[in-house]
C-alpha cells in the first residue's frame, strides 16, 4: 500500500476483465482526462502499486482481477477560499468548524479543496477519518475521529442516536405553519442524481422543527434531526413549502456553477452534544458561524 502524500490516502481500482495488453493501455482508458505522458510519469515515479506494493510500471503485462493502488490528484485545482476552523483537538477526536462550499472528503473535481485533506496537512495525522459527515454546501459543526481502533465506537454513537445534533436555517415564512412541529416521511434515494425523495409509507426519518425568529418574508428555524438521512432537512423543509433559502437542489434542482461562492445554502449545523465512550466525557461543540439577518 501507499502510504499517505500531502494529505491524500491512496486510491484502488479492481481491474476488471478485458484485452488490454499492459497497465498502461488500461490506465489511459480509464483516465482518458489524463495525458497518457503524465500516466507514464506517476507509474515510474512508483506512484501506482499492486497489492503487493510492487510498483506497476508501464510496460507490465495486464492481468484482471488484481488491484491497484494510486494518487488521485487534479491539475490546477482551484483553491475554495474560505478556511475551516479547528475547535477542538485530543487524541481521539478533532471538532472542526467547516465553512459552506467545502467539500469533505476527496471526490469528483475536489481533492486537495477538501476538509479531509486539508485538516491532514494541517494537523499532520494521517489516520484522521470523518466521523459523519455534512454536505458541501452546509456549513458547520463536523467531528472526525483520529485513531482508527476508536472509529467503531463513535460510529456506533450515531448509529444508537446518542449523538444530540442542532441546526439552524434561513427559509421563507408561512404564518400558517404551525410550530413547533415533528416531520415524518419515508425517504428514499430518487432517479435524479444527488437526490432523495419522499414515498409514502412507513417513516425513516424525523425532524423537529422550531421557530425562533420572524423577519421580512424570512424566518429562522432551529432543525434537530432525530434520524439521519442524507438530505433530511432539506427534504423536509421543501415539503413543508419552506425550503431553504439558496438550496440548489430542493424542491427542484438547478444548474448552477459550484465557483459562484455568492447565495451559499441558508444551513448551520450549530451544535453537537454527546458522552464520549473513550473518556466518558459530557462533549459540546458549537460553531462560531452565522448565517444571514433577516
Amino acid at each position: 500500500m501507499l502510504p499517505t502524500k500531502n494529505g491524500v490516502g491512496p486510491s484502488c481500482i479492481s481491474l476488471p476483465n478485458g484485452a488490454w495488453s499492459t497497465l498502461l493501455d488500461f490506465l489511459a482508458d480509464r483516465f482518458p482526462h489524463i495525458a497518457r505522458t503524465e500516466i507514464i510519469a506517476r507509474m515510474q515515479r512508483g506512484e501506482v502499486v499492486d497489492e503487493a506494493g510492487v510498483a506497476a510500471l508501464p510496460e507490465r503485462a495486464y492481468q484482471a482481477y488484481q488491484k491497484l493502488y494510486y494518487y488521485r490528484n487534479i491539475e490546477n485545482e482551484p483553491r475554495i477560499p474560505f478556511d475551516e476552523v479547528v475547535l477542538f483537538q485530543d487524541d481521539f477526536i478533532v471538532a472542526v468548524d467547516k465553512p459552506h462550499f467545502l467539500p469533505m472528503s476527496p471526490a469528483g473535481r475536489y481533492v486537495q479543496e477538501t476538509l479531509l485533506v486539508r485538516l491532514k496537512r494541517k494537523l499532520g495525522i494521517d489516520t484522521l477519518a470523518p466521523m459523519h459527515r455534512l454536505d458541501r454546501e452546509t456549513a458547520g459543526v463536523v467531528l472526525f475521529t483520529v485513531q482508527p481502533q476508536h472509529r467503531d465506537q463513535y460510529a456506533l454513537l450515531f448509529r444508537e442516536r446518542a449523538v444530540a445534533k442542532q441546526y439552524q436555517a434561513v427559509a421563507p415564512w408561512r404564518a400558517d405553519l404551525q410550530l413547533p412541529r415533528v416531520h415524518q416521511s419515508r425517504m428514499v434515494v430518487a432517479d435524479h442524481f444527488m437526490q432523495m425523495r419522499e414515498l409514502a409509507g412507513e417513516p425513516n426519518s424525523e425532524t423537529r422543527i422550531e421557530l425562533l425568529e420572524v423577519g421580512n418574508q424570512l424566518a429562522r428555524y432551529r432543525l434537530i434531526p432525530l434520524t439521519g438521512k442524507k438530505h433530511q432537512l432539506r427534504i423536509h423543509m421543501a415539503a413543508l413549502g419552506v425550503p431553504i433559502l439558496n438550496d440548489q437542489i430542493y424542491p427542484t434542482q438547478v444548474e448552477y456553477d459550484e465557483r459562484d461562492y455568492t447565495k451559499p445554502l441558508q444551513l448551520l449545523a450549530e451544535s453537537i452534544q454527546f458522552r464520549d465512550p473513550i473518556s466518558g466525557l459530557e462533549r459540546c461543540f458549537e460553531s462560531q458561524r452565522q448565517l444571514m439577518a433577516i
